[in-house]
């Protein structure tokens, strides 16, 4: 009988619905533990570089919410010492970094993208983030949300991006701030940023497509 149970358990959409989560559960925790935060996503030359017009651009609501860019500001919230506003020169004024890397989508298509911003590592510090804390939330000005992992938040690679190709990142690109990190999917790159929350407890909102079924972690 126990063959005939198992059969039934998986013909419910509740048993399908328990046996996919704990399939994503497991695929998310041997990625979490494989994942080593001093090891760098490949890195590119100019030349291996994608042109721009060639960058595909993939929304969840529209491909700009028409941010005020003048007026926006970075809300910070959470267990970090320095809560607040913060506008984009403030972000600009902390060291930047400019990269190559590839960005891949769940989608199957990747790219070469040259990207310019500061190290998340370094405005979490710039902000005194908890170094105790355990995840990142992210809100967005089209209503995405995202959430990270601590580690890969601060893996040496992953940038509050404000440029791309050596100029002010695109309104299709999520301007005025978005996020690049190499050893994530694509779908964890949120554009459009308005606000970040350092938490040890994540809220219900875990991710937009997570919360749709994809894999938390969404690492490569």
């Amino acid at each position: 009988m126990a063959p005939l149970a198992a059969a039934g358990l998986l013909l419910s959409a509740r048993g399908r619905d328990w046996l996919v989560g704990r399939g994503l559960k497991l695929s998310d925790d041997a990625a979490e533990l494989a994942f080593r935060p001093s090891t760098l996503a490949p890195t590119f030359g100019d030349r291996e570089v994608t042109p721009l017009d060639r960058f595909p651009v993939n929304s969840y609501l529209t491909d700009d919410p028409e941010v005020e860019l003048d007026a926006w500001r970075l809300d910070v919230t959470g267990v970090v010492q320095r809560p607040g506003e913060y506008a984009l020169d403030a972000i600009r004024s902390l060291p930047k970094v400019v990269q190559n890397t590839r960005h891949i989508c769940i989608e199957g298509w990747d790219v070469v993208g040259n990207f310019g911003g500061v190290r998340v590592a370094d405005f979490l510090a710039h902000v005194g983030a908890d170094p105790d804390a355990r995840f990142v939330e992210v809100e967005c000005a089209d209503d995405y949300y995202e959430s990270i992992d601590m580690a890969s938040a601060r893996h040496a690679q992953s940038l509050l991006c404000y440029e791309m190709y050596g100029a002010p990142l695109p309104r299709a690109h999520g301007a005025p701030l978005r996020l690049v990190m190499p050893t994530k999917l694509g779908y964890k790159q949120a554009k459009y940023i308005v606000g970040l929350r350092v938490t040890d407890v994540l809220t219900a909102k875990r991710g937009y497509w997570e919360d749709r079924g994809y894999s938390w972690y969404g690492g490569l």
